[in-house]
């Protein structure tokens, strides 16, 4: 009799570090590597577990006693625009967004550069080089974008002014990571792409924007509350929140 062989992920997990998120709280994560001919699917399946990608990583939070962060993603075809949502795109109707390989260019480090110095200098990205940036966009075995987003009336003709790592699953986008020009706080560029991209999904018949984790007390996190209707990950599943 013939045994057929399957590979399986195998996962581990991070020795404890401090919380990023939440003050004087200690954080574990749980996470396999994402290589080979099966990481687009299991790029999907995880990421509807609650994990996410970074690079060929996947990973979720597997704290002692903590469960704060909590996956969720926006329900595509019910999101209705607010006043306030549709001030952003109008503010932003000069944008051009193209959808690129995932293939990092010096343009992209340089806006990365000035993101990060300015808003994140003391964060886990603050000491990455180009080319540890050029590894967070290239090294990837799944179904990664980068889209740019470009305008010709702040900074420059044809300006780079805002881009977003994006993996495509089969039920949805997944935003990786996005970073925009600091000077152009007014425009409010992060929510006017997770906008975009709500449309964007919508567009490919997609039901799902996947934003990562939603951290309860976390400042920083609080944004992604503001897109409903959402579903958020529970022991139980995942639940809709209006």
């Amino acid at each position: 009799m013939t045994i057929e062989r399957r590979n399986f992920p195998q996962f581990f997990i991070t020795a404890p570090a401090p919380c990023p998120y939440l003050p004087g709280r200690i954080e574990r994560k749980v996470f396999t590597h994402l290589i080979g001919t099966d990481a687009r699917q299991l790029n999907t399946q995880l990421s509807q577990a609650g994990f996410r990608r970074s690079q060929n990583i996947a990973y979720r939070p597997a704290c002692d006693g903590c469960s704060a962060c909590v996956s969720v993603r926006v329900c595509v075809k019910e999101f209705k625009l607010s006043p306030s949502f549709r001030k952003i795109i109008k503010a932003n109707d000069d944008l051009t967004g193209t959808v690129k390989p995932a293939k990092a260019s010096s343009e992209q480090y340089s806006l990365f550069r000035g993101y990060i110095d300015e808003r994140h200098a003391d964060g886990g990205m603050a000491d990455m080089t180009a080319l540890d940036f050029a590894a967070m966009v290239d090294d990837s075995f799944v179904d990664t974008r980068i889209v740019e987003y470009r305008s010709s009336n702040d900074i420059g003709e044809n300006a780079l002014v805002a881009c977003v790592i994006t993996d495509v699953l089969t039920d949805g986008l997944s935003m990786i990571y996005s970073f925009y020009e600091p000077s152009l706080a007014d425009r409010s560029l992060g929510t006017y792409m997770i906008l975009d991209h709500i449309e964007r999904a919508s567009k490919l018949g997609l039901p799902y924007l996947y934003l990562g984790y939603w951290v309860l007390g976390s400042r920083k996190m609080s944004y992604k509350a503001r897109f409903m209707p959402q579903e958020r990950l529970t022991a139980d599943g995942w639940v809709r929140h209006l």
